[in-house]
């Protein structure tokens, strides 16, 4: 017979977590004085105690480790909680895979900028959101062709909207894409949030359409939206060291836009494929 001291020894655990073991249930001892309440422990007992280490190795918890050692689950049924933590360990290595990618890309960044980035970018589910817009075209997507085009759209646009009798529920959006007629020229949509029902809004020359739902990649941008490329770049840049790829054209959601444009904050929204 072994002490309890002598018994955790040979099982590498603490004699503290044989008394627990014990308290639940899970594994008792041989006998116990019942003068001094010491506990002890047979040799066989062994074989037990290491079939509990080897199962909550594999991430099993003490109920299920008791479960499967009292029988009271059959083949199929340990084969079933084999697969499940098979899957949790693997969503749990993919997700320490990504952390680790997003460590090595912040590194890289810091050792090419010599110093930590001022922006982040952010993975996050984008609602879906109505908005009300004008559409325009621009030649490109250098912003000195989209702020002639979407500056005016921004003037008209609120007046319609006012005499629609319609209110803003949210920020500005604006998006792009690609002109039917080609030639690098750009669709220009300015909205904004709206609670309204999708489709032409009146005779205002106002539509409102529902963008979906999706999984993007987001950044800040902070100023005027002339200097935007920079921030494209950044958002441009964790696209490629992450190995993602956009299913469009980010969006801008106008965070704060005081008279000064320098004090601008518009969210870049890049949605992502998978």
């Amino acid at each position: 017979m072994f002490t309890i001291g002598d018994f955790a020894r040979h099982g590498r655990v603490s004699a503290r977590m044989l008394r627990h073991y014990d308290a639940i249930g899970l594994l008792r001892p041989d006998r116990t004085d019942p003068d001094t309440g010491y506990r002890y422990y047979g040799a066989a007992q062994l074989a037990r105690l290491n079939r509990v280490i080897a199962l909550k190795d594999l991430g099993f918890t003490l109920q299920q480790v008791r479960a499967v050692l009292d029988e009271q689950v059959d083949a199929d049924e340990l084969r079933g909680m084999l697969r499940l933590r098979h899957a949790e360990l693997e969503a749990a290595m993919a997700a320490a895979a990504a952390r680790l990618a997003q460590v090595e890309a912040r590194l890289r960044s810091i050792e090419s900028e010599g110093h930590m980035p001022e922006n982040d970018v952010i993975v996050k589910t984008v609602p879906a959101v109505r908005i009300a817009e004008l559409t325009a075209t621009a030649g490109s997507y250098q912003p000195q062709d989209i702020t002639p085009v979407i500056g005016p759209l921004y003037e008209r646009l609120f007046p319609l909207l006012a005499a629609a009798g319609v209110s803003p529920s949210g920020p500005g959006v604006a998006r792009y894409e690609d002109d039917p007629a080609g030639d690098g020229a750009v669709t220009v949509h300015a909205g904004v949030t709206v609670e309204a029902p999708a489709g032409p809004l009146g005779d205002t020359g106002l539509t409102v359409v529902e963008l979906p739902a999706s999984r993007a990649a987001t950044i800040v941008h902070r100023g005027s939206m002339d200097h935007v490329l920079v921030t494209e770049q950044i958002l441009a840049r964790w696209l490629d060291d992450h190995g993602r790829r956009p299913a469009g054209y980010a969006r801008e959601v106008s965070l704060e836009c005081p008279a000064d444009r320098e004090k601008w904050v518009t969210e870049l929204q890049l949605p992502l494929v998978g």
